[in-house]
C-alpha cells in the first residue's frame, strides 16, 4: 500500500483538518464529535442542509460546505457510516431557526444513523426533514443497500436545493425541491482498477490487468458485469444508455450533465467520455444545458469513471446557476 498519509488510525481527522486549514474562510471544523461546517453558520432564518457518509469519496460532502450549499458535512471513517452524535451536534451548530434538511445517500449504515440523528432532534423541538438520493441505475440492492444506491445524484441535491435554502426557501419548499432533484437523477459507473482503504492495506477488490466492471458502486460494491477492457466510446455508451432509457429522456428535453471521475482517472481521459456522452444526447434531440466534468465523487484511487444526469426545467437551471462557494465548488460569487 503506496499513500499519502501517517498513521491509518489518523487518516480522516488529518484529512478534515486540513480542509479546515486550507478554507478558513469558508469552513470550520470540529474535531469530537466530527463535522465540518459553514464559517459563517448558523445562518438565522435559513433552512440548514447537512449531509454526510463515509470518507474517501473526496470532494464529497466536506468540499461541498458553503455558501449555496450545505450547511455542515459529517465525514465517517473511510467507506463507513457516520454516527448519530456526529449529526446531532452538526445540527445543533447549524441550525438557524428554520429547520434542518438531511441530505442522505441509500446506503443501510447512513440511512438508519441519519434517522436516529432525526428521532433525537425532533425530541428537542427541532424540525428535520430527510431526502433520500437512489440514483444509481447499475443494480436494484447491493452489499450496503436495500434499493438502488446513493451516488453522483448527491452532488446535485445538495446543489440545488442549497441554492433554494440560500434564496430563504421555507423546510417544505426546499424539501420539494430536494425531492424534486432526487426523481430526476440516475447515475451509473464504472471501474478500471479497484481502490485500497488504508485500514485494510489492499485492493477491495481483484480486477485484472485487461477487465473493467461496469456498474461499480462507490465503496466497489459488484456492478452489472465485468468484461474485457473495451474502447472510450463504447464504455461511455454502456453508461449513458441505462441511465437515459432509465429516466425516460425525450427528444427535446434538457439535462445538467456530469462526467465524474473515481479518483485516479486523468481528465484528459474524462472529456474523451464527455465527447461522447454528448455525442449520444444531441443523436437523440437531448440537450446538455449545464455540464461538470472532473472528481466530484471519488473512491479513493480508483480509476474509473461515472455519468449523471439530470432531467432540467427552468427551476432546477435557475438554481444551479445561483451562486455558489464552496471548497470544491464555486461560481456567481
Amino acid at each position: 500500500m503506496k499513500k499519502l498519509i501517517n498513521r491509518v488510525e489518523a487518516v480522516v481527522d488529518e484529512a478534515t483538518q486540513g480542509l479546515g486549514l486550507a478554507h478558513p474562510d469558508l469552513v470550520r471544523v470540529q474535531a469530537e464529535p466530527r463535522f465540518v461546517a459553514r464559517a459563517d453558520a448558523p445562518v438565522q432564518g435559513k433552512v440548514a442542509l447537512i449531509s454526510g457518509g463515509g470518507s474517501g469519496h473526496e470532494p464529497l460532502h466536506g468540499g461541498y460546505v458553503g455558501r449555496g450549499m450545505l450547511d455542515a458535512a459529517c465525514p465517517g471513517e473511510v467507506f463507513t457510516s457516520p454516527v448519530p452524535d456526529q449529526m446531532v451536534e452538526a445540527a445543533k451548530a447549524v441550525h438557524g431557526g428554520a429547520g434542518v434538511l438531511f441530505i442522505v445517500k441509500n446506503y443501510t449504515g447512513d440511512v438508519m444513523n441519519f434517522e436516529l440523528a432525526a428521532e433525537l432532534l425532533q425530541a428537542e423541538g427541532i424540525a428535520v426533514r430527510s431526502v433520500l438520493v437512489a440514483d444509481d441505475v447499475a443494480v436494484e440492492n447491493s452489499l450496503y443497500t436495500a434499493g438502488r444506491r446513493g451516488v453522483g445524484g448527491t452532488v446535485f441535491v445538495e446543489k440545488i436545493a442549497g441554492a433554494a435554502a440560500e434564496a430563504g426557501a421555507s423546510l417544505d419548499e426546499v424539501e420539494r425541491i430536494a425531492r424534486k432533484v432526487s426523481d430526476n437523477v440516475r447515475s451509473m459507473g464504472m471501474a478500471l482498477t479497484s481502490c485500497t482503504v488504508p485500514a485494510k492495506g489492499s485492493p477491495t477488490f481483484e480486477l485484472g490487468e485487461d477487465e473493467m466492471e461496469i456498474g461499480i458502486g462507490i465503496h466497489g460494491e459488484p456492478g452489472r458485469e465485468r468484461m474485457k477492457l473495451r474502447p472510450a466510446d463504447e464504455i461511455t455508451a454502456m453508461l449513458a444508455e441505462p441511465v437515459i432509457d432509465d429516466l425516460g429522456l425525450k427528444q427535446g428535453e434538457q439535462v445538467i450533465a456530469m462526467v465524474n471521475g473515481m479518483g485516479g482517472t486523468p481528465l484528459l481521459e474524462l472529456y474523451i467520455v464527455y465527447r461522447k456522452l454528448a455525442e449520444i444526447l444531441g443523436q437523440r434531440g437531448i440537450t446538455i444545458a449545464r455540464n461538470l466534468v472532473g472528481n466530484y465523487i471519488t473512491s479513493l484511487e480508483m480509476q474509473g469513471c461515472s455519468i449523471t444526469l439530470l432531467r432540467a426545467d427552468d427551476e432546477l437551471l435557475r438554481l444551479w446557476d445561483a451562486p455558489v462557494h464552496t471548497p470544491a465548488l464555486r461560481w456567481g460569487v
